[in-house]
């Protein structure tokens, strides 16, 4: 394939990444909000609106198009040598842990809809912080390689 083609493909997967952390980081503080209305009120009703949108209009097809264009990248498009470079097992470690938030996350948007939340504004707000480390993570891995 051509360097053309690569750089699309890479380009495109870097705009699904930052998508998909953009929901990542703003989901847990729409959780801190909701925490803070009533049950029923048209505010705690707005807030599921805007979680749900969220997760099924900007996260989710973001998540699916970060994993698919991180394929392409590794397996079509291929890396010299990306086998034996222990970063990249690193970094899909860390995707892997970045995809358990999104699914715990969108378990939380699950029990707000339901009006069944039993967490604390503490809890969302310690939680938010979970994607911010495991990106720096990625980003680290991928910009130094250190091993």
């Amino acid at each position: 394939m051509s360097a053309d083609i690569y750089l699309w493909f890479k380009a495109l997967h870097i705009i699904a990444v930052i998508s998909w952390m953009a929901g990542l980081l703003y989901l847990p503080r729409l959780f801190v909000y909701h925490t803070r209305s009533e049950t029923g009120s048209p505010q705690s009703e707005t807030f599921k609106i805007m979680e749900e949108r969220l997760l099924k209009v900007i996260m989710r097809p973001a998540m699916i198009a970060s994993w698919a264009l991180g394929i392409i990248l590794l397996v079509i498009i291929g890396q010299p040598d990306w086998s034996y470079e222990l970063w990249v097992y690193g970094k899909l470690l860390l995707v892997v842990a970045l995809t358990g938030a999104h699914i715990k996350l969108a378990g939380h948007a699950k029990m707000f809809a339901q009006d069944r939340n039993s967490k604390s504004e503490k809890y969302f707000r310690v939680i938010n912080e979970v994607p911010t480390v495991i990106m720096i993570g990625i980003v680290i891995l991928v910009t130094v390689k250190p091993f």
